[in-house]
């Protein structure tokens, strides 16, 4: 199969560009990949680019020439926001190739994306045609104009039909799958497909089990670090936490004082892999709407288990007691009880749980098995293609 895959890179690296690389490197080993890409940029010209995304000609035209002499059976689309922009979907269609697009986020129904705002979660634009309160309210970047030229630009091209042309709609969760499907896009629940992200499997050697738990993440409030912080504070639980980000400095400061918790940094996925291999669980505590963590899945693949948050997608990837628990990531003591009851667990049962996590982790989040699904669904896209014409 022929596939041309594009993506736009945020002005930082994350998890999408992962998703993106990692499916792009999967596919390439037994079918012809093309990839495009496209980069955000800052300042001035970051904001051309934003309004220029209502309509980006040069973005369509740069995926026509692509398509002209890659002639792709499928494209695959990951994010288009902003330096590209939804105009490119109209021009695959119009040159009648079938188009898969995966949802990261929720972009498509809230300016927020994350559906996360002012610390809280922000739910509002769920139910309004036009999410005027999400401009109200600044939830794109704190900016009003920015939230929105972004919600009208999406508004826009939800009412001439763009969203609707493409052929099938990778969701990362059911979750995710539910609030699309009874979303104010009005599309058909057959073009939503669930597909979870995946990780290659684990190249380091077996680690001895060590009692501490592990935070490996973003430092910010909607990660739900400092309520995990104060959650540990004061017991005998030990918690390790990697990352960096804009509470890197209320981290450092929480924490001082309280030889129970460190923070290690950031480091490298290389140097993160043995540090969850040892742990006892990884925490995820966050109290956001999440995608699909791949810290969580890389947990799984060497056999460490998963406490976290019970909000949104990530109860889908727990088997209660048997891979890990979840809790009210809102609930200092919940989340105490939920780490010391676990830390009490007996050593044996321990081991049965690592061997669980492994045998999950093959069971769903390999490479083989979402190359599968990721093949399944583009033959579902294409037959699709054919039945419109």
């Amino acid at each position: 199969m022929r596939i041309l895959i594009i993506h736009t890179f945020y002005q930082a690296p994350g998890g999408e560009d992962t998703v993106f690389q990692q499916e792009s490197s999967l596919l390439s080993r037994e079918h012809e990949v093309h990839t495009l890409t496209f980069q955000n940029k800052k300042g001035w010209r970051g904001a051309l680019q934003t309004i220029g995304s209502f309509w980006n000609i040069f973005a369509a035209q740069r995926v026509k020439k692509s398509i002209h002499a890659f002639q792709p059976d499928i494209i695959h689309l990951h994010n288009t926001h902003y330096a590209s922009g939804p105009l490119l979907i109209r021009t695959i269609a119009k040159l009648g190739i079938p188009q898969v697009m995966t949802l990261h986020n929720f972009r498509l129904l809230c300016p927020s994306a994350t559906l996360y705002h002012h610390n809280h979660l922000f739910l509002d634009s769920l139910h309004e045609e036009f999410p005027w309160t999400a401009v109200r309210q600044k939830a794109f970047n704190n900016s009003t104009v920015k939230t929105f030229l972004l919600a009208l630009n999406y508004w826009l091209h939800r009412r001439i039909g763009t969203w609707k042309k493409v052929n099938r709609y990778i969701n990362l969760s059911s979750f995710a799958k539910s609030i699309f499907a009874e979303s104010t896009l009005s599309i058909s629940t057959e073009k939503f497909a669930v597909k979870p992200n995946f990780v290659f499997p684990a190249t380091i050697g077996s680690e001895i089990s060590q009692s501490y738990f592990i935070y490996v993440g973003r430092l910010s409030d909607e990660k739900g670090i400092l309520q995990l912080i104060e959650s540990v504070k004061g017991t005998r639980l030990e918690l390790r936490i990697i990352g960096g980000g804009p509470l890197e400095e209320e981290v450092v400061k929480s924490i001082s004082g309280h030889s129970n918790i460190s923070y290690l940094g950031f480091k490298s996925r290389a140097e993160i892999l043995p540090l969850v291999a040892a742990a006892q669980a990884l925490i995820v505590p966050s109290i956001c709407f999440e995608g699909m963590p791949i810290t969580i899945l890389e947990a799984y693949s060497v056999g460490t288990a998963v406490l976290c948050s019970k909000l949104g997608p990530l109860p889908e990837l727990i088997i209660p007691q048997r891979t890990g628990q979840t809790f009210d990531p809102h609930n200092n003591k919940e989340i105490t009880a939920c780490l010391t009851q676990w830390n009490a667990k007996p050593a044996d049962e321990k081991d049965e749980i690592r061997k669980t996590c492994l045998a999950y982790y093959f069971s769903k989040f390999t490479p083989e098995i979402n190359e599968s699904e990721l093949l399944a669904i583009y033959k579902d896209a294409i037959e699709d293609k054919k039945l419109s014409k």
